[in-house]
Parts: structure tokens; sequence; C-alpha cells
């Protein structure tokens, strides 16, 4: 069976398209190629340009990885604050609960 494609929401494009162009900024700012980012994150100089073109195939891990090392900040300025959002953000989740059912809906059918 073929494997189901589905086009990202527009929204995620655009975000997509910031963080990369952010990650190119940085890295030529640091005076980096794209081949020796590639070295750096453990990827190939060809998912470095996907990633600096916003393509919405390339592992988040990936692009993450690239924007820490060329210092575009991920959420907040620094890591400390990163760090402690996570923290948080982990301890809601365990406040939650682990699974979601859909709610039954009670219809009036008597007319």
């Amino acid at each position: 069976m073929a494997k189901k494609t589905r086009a990202p929401l527009p929204a995620t494009l655009d975000a997509l398209a910031v963080l990369g162009a952010q990650i190119a900024a940085a890295r030529r700012e640091v005076g980096w190629t794209a081949a020796e980012l590639a070295e750096r994150v453990g990827a190939s100089a060809p998912v470095i340009s996907r990633i600096e073109n916003g393509h919405a195939t390339t592992q988040i891990g990936t692009v993450f990885d690239a924007a820490v090392l060329c210092g575009v900040p991920l959420f907040t300025p620094d890591a400390v604050t990163l760090s402690r959002l996570a923290a948080s953000s982990r301890t809601q989740l365990a406040l939650l609960p682990s699974r979601v059912r859909p709610q039954r809906v009670d219809l009036d059918d008597d007319f």
C-alpha cells in the first residue's frame, strides 16, 4: 500500500521558511560553509540546503541541531530558560490525563 502524503499547513511552511532563513544567516555570520555545518550536524550538505530552504521533509531533530549549532535561539534566547520551560512542560503534562477519549454527545432527538 502506498504511503499517504499530505501538504503541510501554510503556517507550518512559513515557520520553516523563517527558521531556515535564520539558520542560513547565522551560518554565514559564523563563517561556515554548508558542508562545514553538515559535518558538525552529522548530515549531508544537501540536507543543510533543504533546511535553509524550509523544506518540510527534513527531520526536526536535524533542523534543531543546525539551529543550536549556529546560535539560533529556540523558543527562548538562552539554554537555562529553555531547560526550565522543558521541565515546566513536563510537569504540566504529568498533571493532565495520559489518554483523551472522545466525549459522548447526548443528542436530544425527542421532537
